[in-house]
């Protein structure tokens, strides 16, 4: 397996994409956004003009969009990328999906004679730029196999959690349940020490330290006292991310009472016009609720 197909070449997606050339794979690579294809280029990759040429004589495709509609029509639209694939070549679906969605985009590419992995991946844009990722992957033992030296590549940690499509997205749901909820609480953390007049770094040492710290924490939190909310990962995700998880446990009957304040605060925060900033952003809300500033402290 030499020629990889690349669809998504965002922040994640363009750090995934240099760890496979730096292994040695030729990546032909598609985005919506010109810049990022000239990128890709400036990294020894091949660009692309469509979802469609991305994909012709690639191996794998890798499909690193935003959410389950952009999988579907990059896939299955006018021109899509499946048709382009030869059988039994491997679609890795490493976007955030529902469990569902994914279990039925595995039928659609079996039916064209093509392999699917379910993986989605954590970890940040500085782990994929590393090669250094999480990868929560299901699915047959034949495209393990074919999609091996790929994950490699990309992964510091890969996960096989099955052969079904849809074990990879259920274990990405709970990881994104208790990421999203572990940002919000250190938002909340952070501003009422805020309120209270502490020294907000000293906070920060502190509960790095403790009992009460999180990854999550010590990675945002800093963000927060430089007041710098430079998009790596923005608020808006998580209003997807926590939607997947809440509606999957609508479906299931099953509470999730914190999953949804979480959603609510993300929520809030975009409502005023902060959707697009890094996720650390939330605690903007308390800021404006509690008349203080985290920044400056």
């Amino acid at each position: 397996m030499t020629t990889i197909g690349f669809i998504g070449l965002g922040a994640m997606g363009m750090g995934m994409a240099r760890s496979l050339l730096r292994a040695g794979f030729t990546v032909r690579g598609f985005d919506v956004v010109p810049a990022a294809i000239a990128n890709l280029e400036e990294a020894g990759g091949v660009g692309a003009s469509s979802v469609a040429e991305a994909a012709v004589d690639a191996d794998l495709l890798v499909v690193m969009v935003l959410n389950a509609e952009q999988v579907a029509s990059v896939l299955f639209g006018e021109d899509g990328a499946a048709a382009r694939l030869a059988a039994g070549a491997v679609v890795m679906v490493c976007s955030t999906v529902p469990p569902a969605f994914a279990r039925q985009t595995a039928q659609r590419l079996a039916e064209m004679g093509l392999e699917m992995l379910d993986a989605p991946v954590s970890g940040g844009t500085v782990r994929a730029a590393d090669g250094e990722l999480s990868v929560m992957a299901s699915g047959s033992a034949a495209a393990f196999a074919r999609a091996e030296a790929v994950l490699a590549a990309m992964a510091a940690n890969v996960y096989r959690l099955g052969d079904e499509c849809g074990q990879g997205s259920s274990m990405k749901m709970i990881n994104q349940l208790l990421a999203g909820v572990h940002i919000a609480s250190a938002a909340e953390a952070v501003a009422f020490a805020a309120k209270a007049g502490m020294d907000l770094q000293t906070v920060y040492d502190v509960i790095c330290n403790s009992a009460g710290g999180s990854w999550m924490f010590q990675n945002r939190v800093p963000h927060m006292l430089a007041d710098d909310y430079t998009p790596h990962s923005a608020v808006d995700i998580w209003i997807k991310d926590l939607g997947i998880v809440l509606d999957t446990a609508k479906a299931e009957k099953f509470p999730l009472p914190l999953t949804a304040a979480a959603y609510q605060l993300y929520l809030a925060a975009s409502a005023q016009g902060w959707g697009s900033i890094d996720d650390a952003g939330v605690v903007k809300v308390y800021e404006m609720m509690g008349n203080i500033g985290i920044g400056d402290k």
